[in-house]
């Protein structure tokens, strides 16, 4: 089933064409009957909702970025740059009781479609704003414990979400302990360049986990510099957090390590 925001009374075959050539300029839903995706086109899936569990992180990536728990064990606060079908929200509404989400979201009509993806209303803990997620940031104090960017368009990563400036802003607006946690998606040269603007906002304070089915990555940003801490500490939280969460916490953090090294390595040789 492929479902638009359209008016009753709209002609199918426009629409259908308009769809299959890339011009429609709304996202709009595929349900297979298992799985609901949202889309901006059919090159790619915005987001992804299992019918029968909703609150189920589906894509690969989404879970990843979850692993900032590896880093900030408590957050009291999280802003989410990006709303998409509201995975990360959902999962984080639900499992993390004692935080204050916002959802920051540039697209009316994604926002106008929440309810398909089961997004809950807006309430004391959680609300949905309409806003650019990058103006927003340049006026927020620091006060946010975890910010999450999850703002890809047709092209990859939207432009307001990718610069140095944006980095420098998000950076200032965590509060002491904070991390920043952005979805790295593009070709391979769009991704470098964002390494090294993510390099100098953040004084080289971040780590990175490879998403290989989608050839990106996600990037960890930290306000301050991080103190060293042992990698098998690291593993033991990871499998508490398995227990809690029931994702795969302890396989993220090995390849977090795994990332750490040849990075270092790669610093000792340029």
């Amino acid at each position: 089933m492929l479902r638009v925001l359209e008016p009753p009374g709209s002609c199918p075959e426009a629409l259908c064409k308009r769809l299959f050539d890339g011009t429609y300029d709304k996202p709009f839903i595929v349900d297979d009957g298992r799985c609901r995706f949202l889309h901006f086109d059919f090159d790619a899936v915005q987001s992804a909702m299992e019918m029968q569990d909703p609150h189920k992180l589906t894509l690969a990536y989404t879970r990843k970025m979850m692993a900032f728990l590896l880093f900030h064990r408590a957050p009291e606060r999280i802003l989410l740059l990006g709303l998409g079908g509201g995975s990360l929200a959902k999962f984080c509404h639900r499992h993390l009781r004692s935080v204050a989400l916002t959802a920051i979201e540039i697209n009316r009509d994604v926002i106008a479609l929440r309810e398909e993806f089961c997004i809950p209303a807006d309430d004391d803990r959680f609300r949905v704003i309409h806003a650019d997620g990058a103006t927003y940031v340049s006026r927020l104090a620091s006060c946010k414990d975890v910010i999450m960017a999850d703002g890809c368009d047709r092209e990859g990563i939207a432009p307001e979400l990718s610069s140095v400036e944006f980095y420098q802003a998000v950076r200032r607006s965590l509060a002491p302990g904070g991390v920043f946690v952005t979805n790295v998606c593009g070709d391979p040269a769009t991704r470098a360049a964002h390494l090294l603007k993510l390099r100098d906002a953040f004084d080289d304070e971040f780590l990175t986990l490879p998403v290989k089915t989608k050839g990106s990555f996600i990037a960890f940003g930290f306000r301050e510099r991080r103190a060293p801490e042992p990698w098998s500490d690291l593993g033991l939280l990871a499998a508490e957090l398995r227990r809690r969460y029931g994702l795969d916490f302890p396989k993220f953090a090995r390849r977090i390590e795994l990332e750490s090294k040849l990075r270092g390595w790669q610093r000792a040789f340029t």
